[in-house]
């Protein structure tokens, strides 16, 4: 892809150096993206996914509440970095002299180190990108269920664009509930219930990138966004002891995720539009996901207020606290 548009802008312009190099940078740009970025939104994913269910009981038609979550996810250190080497690069090496180095993920510390290259005699020197450096990503956000007839709830959760050390961090989602009990009428007897979720959130999570200053100018792809569709399926069974009902759910989604550069734009883009560009060869590492994970829980229940605490686990683990207040 990357050679195919080299040569068509090569018989375009009289700097066919120049733009075989370019197209070079931008094959090295989409190598270190894919190793940047992955882990990040990989976790967006289970940050969306925990804490859906309050509650297995079924509700009185109309009811309505609404709560403030907090969630926290626990950025592993695996997750954190990501060895560059020298033979990896067709534009940049490694300033002085190395030939490996060890670089922050978009979750990773805030380490940085030059990354040097020549554009037809013009050195090209930028810093590699840092992460968020926090060993928990925290963010707010407000739910409301809705009970519907045939005990059905509406669910919806929204955050709020959460700012963290170098990007951001947004998600937003729906769905539906469904209560099984009322078709085993002998089990709520024993307080013991089950239900039935599926629910679609949208994660949108961005990071400054590549800042590539040139006698073009920038070549604009400073910030990455990762945009992620998520359909979730949820099984859930859970017992009452008093006011505290314990809660066992069975999770499992798909992804599907998009990659974007932005920035300010060169003038090469009159020539030379690299930021359409890189954003059509990021398409190549679109991939879609399945997920599996569990979730333990805990629901304190009071005649207006429910308190809840959540752990989401499998390749990662997620942290939950909200209270919910009822309405009617």
């Amino acid at each position: 892809m990357i050679v195919f548009l080299v040569c068509f802008f090569q018989a375009k312009a009289q700097t066919g150096t120049q733009l075989q190099q370019v197209g070079y940078l931008l094959e090295d740009a989409l190598l270190y993206s894919k190793q940047y970025i992955i882990p990040a939104t990989d976790g967006a994913v289970y940050q969306a996914s925990g804490a859906w269910n309050h509650s297995n009981k079924k509700r009185k038609t109309w009811d309505l509440s609404m709560g403030i979550n907090v969630n926290m996810f626990n950025v592993p250190k695996t997750d954190r970095t990501f060895v560059i080497n020298n033979s990896d690069f067709k534009f940049f090496q490694i300033e002085n002299g190395g030939t490996s180095a060890t670089v922050p993920t978009a979750m990773g510390n805030d380490n940085q180190i030059y990354l040097v290259g020549d554009l037809d005699g013009q050195q090209i020197r930028l810093k590699t990108p840092q992460g968020i450096n926090q060993q928990f990503v925290v963010y707010p956000y407000l739910d409301i269920n809705l009970a519907l007839p045939y005990g059905t709830e509406l669910i919806t959760r929204t955050s709020t664009n959460t700012k963290l050390k170098k990007g951001y961090y947004q998600v937003y989602g729906y769905g539906l509930k469904h209560n099984l009990n009322q078709y085993f009428p002998n089990l709520t007897a024993k307080n013991i219930f089950f239900s039935i979720s599926s629910y679609y959130s949208k994660e949108d999570i961005g990071f400054d990138f590549l800042d590539v200053k040139t006698n073009f100018g920038n070549l604009g792809i400073n910030q990455i966004n990762g945009l992620v569709d998520t359909f979730h399926f949820q099984f859930s069974a859970s017992k009452q002891w008093g006011n505290v009902e314990v809660l066992g759910n069975f999770i499992c989604n798909t992804s599907k995720f998009n990659y974007k550069v932005s920035g300010e734009k060169g003038t090469i883009e009159s020539v030379f539009p690299i930021q359409s560009i890189i954003n059509t060869l990021l398409d190549s590492i679109e991939k879609d996901k399945v997920n599996v994970m569990g979730e333990l829980a805990a629901n304190y229940q009071s005649d207006r207020f429910s308190f809840l605490s959540a752990i989401t686990f499998g390749k990662f683990v997620n942290l939950n606290f909200g209270v919910q207040y009822k309405v009617n």
